[in-house]
C-alpha cells in the first residue's frame, strides 16, 4: 500500500480535522438514523484501516477488513448509498474495495472529505477530457490512414489501367475521376467528389471507384504477373 500513502494520508489528516458532525448535520440532515450510522462507519474504517490511491495512478479506494463480519458491514454500510463494492484477499486480509471514479468521490463526499473531493474530481476531469481528446485524435489518425492507404491502392490500380488499356478505354465519367485520383492520391472521396467538373455526391465517388478498381482486377487476371 506504499503507493496510496501520500493521498491517503492528506485525506486522513483532513478527516481528523474535520468536524464530522458539524459537516454531517449541515449536508445530511434528512438522513435516516441508519444512513447516518452508515456514514460514521465508513468514515470510522477508512481513518483505522482504509486507504486511497492517487487518482493521477489510479482510482482505487479499498478497506482492510478484521473479518468476515466487519467486511460485510462495510459491504453493507457502502450499499445504503448505492455503490457497489467489491472483496478479494490479499496476504491473508479481507479487502473490501472500490475501483469506480464516481463512487469513490461518492464515499470523500460522505465522509466529509472535501479538499481531497475537490483535488480528486480535478484529476478526473483532465483524465477524462485528456483520454477523450486521445480516442479523437486516434480516431482521425485512423481515418487519415485510411484514407491515404485507399488512395494508394487506387492510384495503383488507376496507373496500371493508364499503363495497359489507356484511359481513353474509359467513359468520361470514370476518366475524370481516375485523373483526379492521380493528382491527389492523398484527397479524399468527399475532396474528389468536389473537385470534379460536375460535383457528385461521396458515394458516387465511391461508386466510380469501385469500377476502376474492378477494371483493374480483370486486367491483372488477364496479364498477370506482368502487371504487378
Amino acid at each position: 500500500m506504499q503507493e496510496n500513502t501520500s493521498f491517503s494520508k492528506k485525506v486522513k489528516a483532513e478527516l481528523e480535522k474535520r468536524d464530522f458532525t458539524v459537516y454531517e448535520k449541515k449536508l445530511n440532515m434528512d438522513d435516516s438514523e441508519p444512513e447516518r450510522k452508515a456514514r460514521s462507519l465508513i468514515r470510522r474504517r477508512f481513518l483505522e484501516a482504509g486507504s486511497i490511491t492517487d487518482p493521477n495512478k489510479d482510482y482505487h479506494l479499498e478497506f482492510i477488513a478484521r473479518d468476515e463480519e466487519e467486511a460485510m458491514e462495510i459491504c453493507e454500510a457502502l450499499g445504503r448509498f448505492s455503490l457497489d463494492p467489491k472483496e478479494t484477499v490479499r496476504m491473508g486480509h479481507l479487502i473490501v474495495y472500490l475501483k469506480d471514479a464516481s463512487q469513490i468521490s461518492d464515499v470523500l463526499n460522505m465522509m466529509g472529505a472535501v479538499d481531497a473531493l475537490m483535488t480528486f474530481e480535478n484529476v478526473r476531469i483532465l483524465k477524462e477530457v485528456s483520454e477523450k481528446v486521445n480516442r479523437r485524435v486516434n480516431c482521425e489518425t485512423a481515418n487519415l490512414q485510411r484514407t491515404v492507404s485507399a488512395g494508394i491502392r487506387q492510384a495503383e490500380d488507376i496507373s496500371l489501367i493508364r499503363d495497359t488499356i489507356g484511359f481513353d478505354a474509359l467513359d468520361p465519367g470514370l476518366r475524370e475521376i481516375a485523373e483526379l485520383r492521380l493528382e491527389q492520391p492523398n484527397a479524399s472521396l468527399q475532396e474528389l467528389a468536389d473537385a470534379l467538373s460536375e460535383p457528385i455526391g461521396k458515394s458516387g465517388v465511391n461508386h466510380r471507384m469501385r469500377k476502376l478498381t474492378k477494371i483493374a482486377s480483370d486486367i491483372r487476371e488477364r496479364y498477370g504477373e506482368n502487371t504487378r
